[in-house]
């Protein structure tokens, strides 16, 4: 974003969206989500979805409110605008998921340290 703005440095696209590329090859799925907006804003419709599927995809939400935009004007197909809920709601799960067993193990550490649990 530092490169976007302009407000730190002076506003450099080229580099914008290469640490953007960068962040979204490492699965930051904010930087996915930027990149479908920088698509879309110069006229990319299609590359712009792919990069909100695959963000929304990783759980991104505001990925898949633009999604459901393109949806709502029709420019992506029913089938396409299901298979992201479903993929969306398959990494939430997993992310809650993995989020009760860290709490688990820590409780479980916590309950060993005050002698309540000696398993």
């Amino acid at each position: 974003e530092m490169y976007g703005e302009g407000n730190v440095v002076g506003r450099d696209e080229t580099k914008q969206r290469y640490y953007l590329e960068l962040a979204a090859k490492g699965g930051h799925t904010a930087a996915r989500n930027s990149l479908g907006a920088l698509e879309y804003a110069n006229r990319n419709r299609s590359l712009a979805m792919k990069h909100w599927q695959i963000a929304a995809a990783g759980g991104d939400d505001d990925s898949l409110e633009n999604l459901k935009h393109m949806f709502q004007v029709r420019c992506l197909s029913k089938d396409e605008y299901a298979a992201a809920l479903r993929a969306h709601q398959k990494a939430r799960d997993e992310e809650k998921s993995d989020q009760r067993k860290r709490f688990a193990a820590k409780q479980r550490m916590e309950d060993r340290a005050a002698g309540l649990n000696p398993y």
